[in-house]
């Protein structure tokens, strides 16, 4: 069978510059990996193809006598294209040089140093729960974090008396290992070092040579005005401790806001049910309000309002988090149906319920409707 045309098998164009080529290998080396192929019989030739044309066209000598000469060139031993056999050896080998190609910019090179693998500490999250008035005005508040901390006594190395951690001697200071399986090259964390790339001779007595330890620590919080049910305040640099002198992680504040007894919040606007009795309803009146801020607002209730009528209180709802003024308060009418009624009262709503009749604008024009609806249903 021919073989195919190098620059076909990696998807580039002839004459791409080596950028090209090796990001097209990249990308067909990742998706003809043999590990995400398992029901595909075809992966492993197809992945050593791609291994055989990188291997040509990532070499300036080699390409240019590929693009002279074609695969002519590498024949009758004049070396290249990865013409050595089709055993397993010679598949694990190349597997092997591929994954240092994909990964190796990762891992730092085959030598890298241990100095660089202490780790960041991880980020911490803390619930805070604030009444509606707090995220109102905004506020101070003082938390207690469980967290890990940099231990004083080694300085945050991890070895006793100031000596210095040393290279783990398994994986030389990589953090991993890699062992021969059939096929493939399989790269795990060096059990040594547990993927440090140090260990440490002589541990610290406090921290047992993880260069901190557990603490509570105390810290203030501001909230600003505004906050809302959600809303995330990152605190850098107050997180846990790095393992041996690591970059410390971020504390994460996330915001709860209770709900309230009197207003429900949408947003930067607030609503406030208030019941008014069928006398004030009917005739109009003022009520007196509460607001948000501690404050009272008088507000005049129509003649003939209705349940569910909404009122606007303008600029008396909660601020916008990053300014950019306030919400409103929409005041909702609740009229109220009088209960526990003496004789007389009773009497005087009968009364007034047969000379009012017309003065129930809405259950007059539902009741027409009913009626249109019966006499339909009766034709």
């Amino acid at each position: 069978m021919a073989k195919r045309d190098y620059y076909d098998v990696l998807g580039v164009q002839k004459g791409a510059d080596a950028a090209a080529i090796k990001k097209a290998f990249r990308t067909k080396a990742k998706e003809l990996h043999p590990d995400r192929n398992t029901d595909n019989p075809d992966a492993e030739s197809q992945f050593k193809e791609a291994n055989e044309a990188y291997d040509v066209l990532k070499d300036a000598e080699k390409k240019a006598a590929y693009d002279r000469f074609g695969h002519a060139a590498f024949e009758g031993g004049m070396g290249g294209g990865g013409q050595r056999g089709g055993g397993q050896g010679d598949f694990a080998s190349a597997f092997s040089d591929v994954f240092d190609d994909l990964f190796g910019d990762m891992m730092g090179g085959r030598g890298g140093g241990g100095r660089s693998r202490a780790q960041r500490g991880n980020d911490l999250r803390y619930n805070l729960r604030i009444n509606l008035e707090d995220a109102f005005k905004g506020l101070q508040k003082t938390v207690n974090v469980p967290t890990a901390v940099g231990c004083d006594s080694c300085n945050g190395t991890g070895a006793e008396g100031g000596s210095e951690p040393v290279t783990c001697p398994t994986c030389n200071g990589m953090g991993k290992v890699r062992a021969q399986q059939g096929f493939f090259t399989v790269e795990r964390t060096c059990p040594t070092c547990s993927g440090m790339g140090q260990t440490i001779k002589n541990p610290c007595n406090t921290c047992h040579g993880q260069g901190r330890v557990e603490k509570e620590k105390s810290l203030s919080v501001n909230i600003p005005a505004g906050v809302e049910t959600g809303t995330r305040i990152r605190l850098a640099g107050e997180g846990e401790a790095g393992m041996r002198g690591g970059p410390t992680g971020d504390l994460y504040i996330f915001i709860e806001v209770n709900d309230h007894k009197l207003f429900e919040r949408e947003a930067t606007n607030l609503f406030c049910r208030v019941p008014v009795s069928i006398t004030s309803a009917a005739l109009g009146g003022e009520i007196e309000v509460p607001t948000i801020d501690g404050g009272r607002s008088r507000v005049k209730i129509p003649e003939g309002s209705q349940s569910g009528r909404q009122m606007r209180l303008r600029g008396k709802g909660m601020p916008a988090l990053r300014g950019g003024g306030a919400g409103d308060m929409f005041i909702e009418l609740a009229v109220e149906t009088p209960v526990n009624l003496t004789a007389r009262q009773k009497e005087i709503l009968h009364e007034f319920d047969e000379i009012a009749a017309e003065n129930n604008p809405e259950g007059s024009t539902f009741f027409k409707s009913v009626k249109t609806f019966w006499d339909s249903m009766k034709g």
